[in-house]
């Protein structure tokens, strides 16, 4: 069984509150809390981040999102189940989370520019930027997953 490295949020409870006041900013920022659960969870299944997975599937769960969409996000781009919004970012999620890989080419830009205005555009990737920083904290100091709950709604 895994064991967690260094409890980061103990460590370095000012980096944690940074990295938490991004995740609230971007909660605030207008973007639908669906769309932004999908983006959270594409990104940590393409991480392999177990704790992330584990905290997004319940939230995306607790908010309404169907089973059905969750068991097929991986592979998003064969389904029918996602709006044309939704595939956008997803795509997004994809080239920002492997920027290395693809440098976010522009067909991407121009797909994404058609259903996010300029700030949603920031949010969104403002969005993607703390999931992925949220997935390396968690993977590199290994993050049990399975005790997070959702808040009461």
């Amino acid at each position: 069984m895994q064991q967690q490295r260094i409890k980061y949020t103990e460590v370095a409870p000012d980096g944690y509150k940074a990295m938490a006041g991004l995740e609230q900013y971007v909660r605030r920022s207008g973007l639908e809390s669906s769309l932004l659960e999908l983006v959270k969870t594409r990104a940590s299944q393409m991480n392999g981040c177990a704790f992330c997975l584990d905290m997004h599937t319940k939230d995306a769960r607790a908010a309404g999102e169907t089973e059905q969409r969750l068991y097929t996000l991986s592979a998003w781009h064969e389904t029918p189940f996602f709006t044309d919004r939704e595939r956008a970012a997803l795509a997004w999620t994809e080239a920002l989370t492997k920027v290395a890989d693809t440098h976010v080419p522009d067909d991407v830009y121009e797909l994404v520019r058609k259903h996010f205005s300029e700030k949603e555009l920031v949010d969104l990737t403002l969005a993607i930027v703390a999931i992925n920083g949220w997935n390396r904290l968690a993977i590199a100091f290994r993050t049990v997953p399975g005790t997070y709950q959702p808040a009461k709604r």
